[in-house]
């Protein structure tokens, strides 16, 4: 048996492990604690309704990877991993790139607004100000 053929039935070995009844348990009451904790913050305004689909899917894909297990092993297979726990990982990381990526754009269309915001209220007080005309202009009494 060549080397390759020996790496493939060892990457199909780790990809054919059994199924753990913990995994299975500990993904369900994982899934249902995220989708209890989303729907409290939505409920108590803490976190935006626009996100709440984002994180009900992730809460439903891991009820669905600790169901069946194959889902992700597929996926390994895809990605040439040889894990499904590193093909989780990958996922996870990708996931977080996306949310950092989400973020970063919210906040510079935060700060062009910011920036804005900021010159229209100088103008505004500019324009308050010679309507006001000089003399009040130093009095620390007006606004």
């Amino acid at each position: 048996m060549d080397r390759e053929a020996q790496l493939a039935e060892m990457r199909e070995l780790f990809l054919q492990a059994p199924e753990s009844t913990t995994v299975q348990i500990l993904a369900f009451v994982l899934s249902a604690t995220l989708a209890v904790v989303v729907l409290s913050l939505v409920r108590r305004n803490t976190l935006r309704a626009e996100y709440t689909p984002i994180w009900m899917g992730v809460a439903f894909a891991v009820l669905i990877v600790g169901i069946n297990l194959d889902v992700l092993r597929g996926i390994a297979r895809a990605l040439g991993a040889w894990t499904i726990s590193s093909t989780l990982f990958f996922l996870g990381e990708f996931f977080l790139i996306a949310i950092c990526l989400n973020y970063a754009v919210r906040l510079s269309q935060a700060g062009v607004q910011i920036r804005d915001l900021a010159q229209e209220v100088a103008l505004l007080r500019r324009r308050l100000d010679d309507i006001s005309g000089p003399a009040s202009a130093g009095d620390p009494d007006t606004p």
